[in-house]
């Protein structure tokens, strides 16, 4: 990945204009430190920060077409980049390519295809096109917003668009985050959504539809497979992010086997986890590295490191949404360390709770078509939190991530099972996203320890440690006072922060991002467990106690919250937890 900024129709060409929209790309250099680059065609302007992870030697941005009229500056990877430039070169016998980036292709595919281009991709992406023959510009976002990407406008018209919402909160009189699966187009001035996958479809249809094949562990296993050995695609040395989780230990399991079959010039597979010492996952990392035979890295870090690291944190992952900061502040300690040790990417297992219902809450779904619609809600608001924090956490030190459980393949394979073979029913032993372990369990050739694929779900937030939320809670007491929170409502009128916690990273959020609109790219509403404000109404329990750890799930996770016993002692039940 990469850091883009463009500014687009500006009715200032000068040098003046040149040397500001550098400045303004220099805040994200955090996201590509190996190389800068800038393309100016009159009052456009197209600036590029590079990590170089694809054709390191050559692959400088902005990239051109043929006769340099197509303009691109892009941030992602595109994965089927060798079929496309075979098409290409079977439309174009002759085309020459002025590199070996997997991203050239873009420019060469909007010469011959226009507007049809975001849809032939595969990959992961966020990109704008400048087609100087008739002054007009393009720009996409991938399916599910794995790339992130904002938009906004100038108060002289202009258009602008970058990685990250810090370029534009000081320039742009209105921005807001670029929807995923779209496009825009300077012809019209409007988006269109390009992706249209069955399960979207479906899911508006009226009445609504819902999917019914049979499930086939064996198809589900080889789509996931082909998903995680695509994501191997690299010339610089990669890892994987292995918490000991049954998502992020199936992705390491595959790699590692893909390895050891054929072979890596950078040899073992390396693999990394964080957490506070004695956490959950430091130990079932270790026994998942000892068992796939990886290069291990485990990085421990205190609750005040974390808590110290708080404002940064914010700064990078632009939002103050509470479970997202409490999952990204490890994340992003640990990245630091990551590419401290020589390693530019990593492979994660963000995804797959929103396609199978992996989150505790879905313990309670009602139906199993209400199971299905929340996943997905989950799966098409995933780009304002899980994918955010996936790539802002890990860009701030310059460390990609590619999440295969997002991709469009496998997609259209796990959402079109049958819900109801997803539905959870621990009677029958049927524990969250059983029918991905089961596809796993394969005794003779064994992919994961069993007590691994079989352990519950625990998300990175809770997994670390507990003791990272408690203390957050403890802090934040601290920082917010009772009348301070019960006047919320007149200082944060708008997504009222519900807690002390919440409102500690408004305020801080606030010192960073002062301007509504970027108070507007951040989600709210009640949540319990990561659910959705529609999910929370599931059971009238949790009425008035909602929480995102999956702790707050009472009766579902082993050490969930315990409620009678905090309350004994004269304290909110989310503030004592069995640990």
């Amino acid at each position: 990945m990469c850091g883009i900024l463009a500014v687009l129709n500006s009715t200032d060409d000068s040098q003046a204009m040149r040397s500001r929209v550098l400045a303004l790309s220099r805040r994200q250099r955090h996201r590509g430190p190996d190389w800068s680059g800038m393309h100016q065609f009159g009052n456009h302007f197209l600036a590029h920060e590079r990590l170089a992870i694809m054709d390191p030697a050559s692959g400088d941005q902005p990239l051109f077409n043929e006769d340099r009229t197509i303009v691109v500056t892009v941030n992602g990877e595109i994965y089927n980049y060798k079929e496309l430039r075979q098409q290409i070169s079977e439309k174009c016998p002759g085309k020459k390519f002025g590199t070996n980036s997997d991203c050239e292709v873009i420019s060469h595919l909007y010469e011959l295809y226009g507007e049809e281009v975001a849809g032939m991709l595969d990959g992961f992406f966020a990109f704008v096109v400048l087609d100087t023959r008739n002054n007009t510009f393009y720009a996409a976002r991938d399916p599910m917003g794995v790339t992130c990407m904002y938009i906004g406008w100038g108060r002289d018209g202009s258009v602008w668009l970058s990685s990250e919402m810090k370029c534009l909160k000081d320039d742009c009189t209105r921005f807001q985050q670029f929807p995923p699966g779209h496009y825009y187009s300077s012809k019209t001035g409007e988006f269109t959504r390009y992706y249209n996958p069955r399960h979207y479809l479906d899911f508006e249809a009226k009445p609504q539809r819902f999917p019914s094949e049979p499930y086939d562990p064996v198809k589900l296993r080889q789509a996931f497979e082909a998903s995680v050995e695509k994501r191997m695609m690299s010339d610089v040395p990669f890892g994987v992010l292995l918490s000991g989780g049954l998502d992020s230990s199936l992705v390491a399991s595959i790699a590692a086997r893909k390895i050891k079959r054929e072979g890596s010039v950078w040899g073992k597979l390396h693999s990394f986890c964080v957490g506070l010492p004695g956490s959950p996952d430091l130990k079932a990392g270790r026994a998942v590295a000892e068992f796939l035979g990886t290069d291990h890295h485990e990085f421990h870090f205190t609750v005040q490191e974390g808590i110290d690291a708080i404002s940064e944190v914010i700064y990078h992952i632009e939002t103050f949404d509470v479970t997202t900061i409490r999952a990204s502040t490890p994340m992003f300690l640990m990245s630091r360390k990551i590419k401290a040790l020589g390693v530019k990417m990593v492979l994660s297992g963000e995804g797959s709770d929103e396609v199978f219902g992996g989150y505790l809450y879905f313990h309670k779904a009602p139906s199993k078509e209400e199971f299905h619609s929340e996943t997905v809600r989950k799966l098409q608001d995933l780009y304002k939190y899980d994918c955010l924090r996936a790539n802002k956490a890990t860009m701030a030190w310059g460390v990609e991530a590619r999440v295969p459980f997002l991709d469009r393949g496998f997609l259209d394979v796990a959402m079109a099972i049958d819900p109801a073979e997803k539905m959870i029913d621990k009677s029958k032993g049927r524990i969250e996203k059983y029918i991905v372990r089961k596809a796993f369990d394969t005794p003779e050739d064994p992919y994961l320890p069993a007590e691994v694929l079989w352990r519950q779900k625990e998300q990175f937030s809770d997994g670390v440690g507990y003791s990272w939320i408690d203390g957050l809670k403890a802090h934040a007491e601290g920082q917010v006072s009772d009348e301070m929170l019960k006047s919320a409502v007149h200082r944060y009128p708008d997504n009222t922060p519900r807690t002390k916690e919440a409102y500690w990273y408004r305020t801080i959020f606030e010192s960073h991002f002062p301007q509504r609109a970027a108070m507007e790219t951040v989600p709210g509403g009640p949540s319990v467990a990561c659910s959705t404000a529609t999910a929370a109404l599931w059971d009238a329990a949790w009425a008035g106690k909602e929480d995102p750890s999956g702790r707050a799930v009472a009766g579902v996770h082993d050490s969930a919250y315990d409620s009678a016993k905090a309350e004994a002692n004269g304290e909110p039940a989310a503030k004592k937890a069995k640990v």
